[in-house]
């Protein structure tokens, strides 16, 4: 069987990572894959699109970048800072996509954000093929944000919307919803197949209008095992400049400015731990955070180095997720392979992968003090965050490998095709 995954980035960025991995399982599980993308290569089985060079599609992709451009131009000055990119359903490129498509017996659609035009590209895709639709944020069934920060709009229309500073109904989000409901409204259920990692995103498909008619399945992602494991803490340490008896956070994100991440309420609870002696802060991610404070901090910059990334991990004590709203941070399931106990709030999907008093300690979401106890209560019991770190592994390798995504997936492929349109 032949599957094509499409993602906007084929490693760049969380999205495209899971993506990729889920690329990788199906290649183990003997499936034809290839992921088609709009940037990357450097991997065989990645095929990078090619905008077509002659006129008429160089003044169709121009004229449909500056339509969308201008639906954004008015709201450049009133969108708040801290928020992650707004995406429309329209892509530039249109219909082109449709040249270059690889052959297919079913299309796996990831994070398609600035790559796939969902009128000129999903309705006659789906038509002759079927498609699953592997969810890593919320923007496939909201106005254009990513993540809706608790707002809700998605559920009747959006409109006014909050990250785009605007107090209008009718402003672009409405526009936005409007079109992708008159795309989904005529694509038959049979047609897509709604994938999600958790029972989070499950319960927000299912109560969105948009997409609430397709079938969905949940299906945990994955990583692989081998790559992300546990290494030598004193090793890894002296490799990256680490005191040897800190007691180590560890913070990661693709970037430590986005406010839903939660860097700073990470910050504002390490400040109730200043009494606590040796500890030290790790940081991952793209951006430059300055920590106020007497609490040593190294941060690391950004890196896709999946090899890296386990030495990383593997150098503290715990680490901390401390997002405001996620979907399934692949950092929780990277830490959790390489024995990390996790701390973090009940945000979103992250419910569905720590397991209170096993793998981790979780709080109510946005209460620091809750959030820093729960650090205090780990950094202070060693014997139980080692017990902890065996859990962590051994659940990893249970619920979060390559091969078990794999299997997964390929009964979901073989389900779709068997059953035909």
């Amino acid at each position: 069987m032949k599957v094509v995954h499409i993602s906007t980035y084929s490693f760049h960025g969380g999205a495209a990572r899971s993506a990729f991995r889920r690329h990788l399982a199906a290649i183990k599980q003997g499936y034809d894959s290839t992921m088609f993308s709009l940037t990357g290569g450097g991997h065989p089985k990645v095929q990078v699109y090619r905008p077509p060079r002659g006129l008429p599609s160089r003044l169709g992709r121009g004229w449909r970048r500056a339509l969308i451009s201008l639906a954004y131009a008015r709201y450049r000055s009133s969108r708040p800072e801290g928020f992650e990119r707004f995406s429309d359903d329209r892509s530039e490129f249109g219909a082109d996509l449709l040249t270059q498509l690889p052959e297919a017996d079913i299309v796996n659609l990831h994070w398609v954000a600035g790559f796939v035009d969902y009128q000129l590209f999903l309705v006659p895709v789906s038509q002759r093929l079927p498609l699953v639709w592997s969810l890593h944020d919320m923007n496939p069934f909201t106005g254009g944000c990513h993540y809706d920060d608790g707002c809700g709009r998605f559920h009747a229309g959006c409109g006014a919307c909050p990250q785009l500073g605007s107090t209008r109904d009718s402003d672009l989000s409405r526009e936005i919803w409007g079109r992708k409901k008159a795309i989904y409204e005529g694509m038959a259920p049979s047609r897509l197949h709604v994938v999600v990692q958790n029972h989070w995103m499950a319960t927000q498909v299912k109560s969105s209008p948009l997409m609430g008619k397709f079938p969905l399945t949940i299906i945990p992602s994955g990583v692989d095992t081998r790559d992300f494991s546990p290494r030598d803490s004193r090793g890894a340490r002296s490799l990256l400049g680490i005191p040897r008896g800190a007691r180590v956070i560890l913070f990661v994100a693709d970037s430590l400015d986005i406010r839903r991440k939660g860097f700073a309420v990470l910050q504002q609870a390490l400040a109730g731990l200043a009494d606590l002696p040796h500890l030290f802060l790790a940081s991952v991610g793209s951006g430059e955070p300055s920590l106020e404070g007497r609490v040593p901090h190294l941060h690391l910059g950004r890196t896709d180095n999946d090899r890296l990334l386990s030495l990383i991990y593997s150098a503290a004590d715990l680490f901390v997720i401390s997002s405001l709203q996620d979907n399934a941070p692949n950092t929780v399931m990277e830490a959790l392979a390489c024995g990390t106990p996790v701390v973090g709030f009940v945000a979103g999907g992250i419910a569905d992968l720590v397991q209170p008093g096993v793998t981790g300690l979780l709080a109510p979401v946005g209460e620091v003090e809750a959030l820093g106890g729960a650090i205090r209560e780990l950094l202070e019991d060693a014997a139980r965050r080692q017990e902890m770190a065996a859990n962590c592994r051994r659940l990893a390798l249970e619920e979060y490998s390559l091969e078990v995504m794999g299997r997964n997936y390929s009964q979901l492929y073989q389900r779709i095709v068997a059953e035909g349109p």
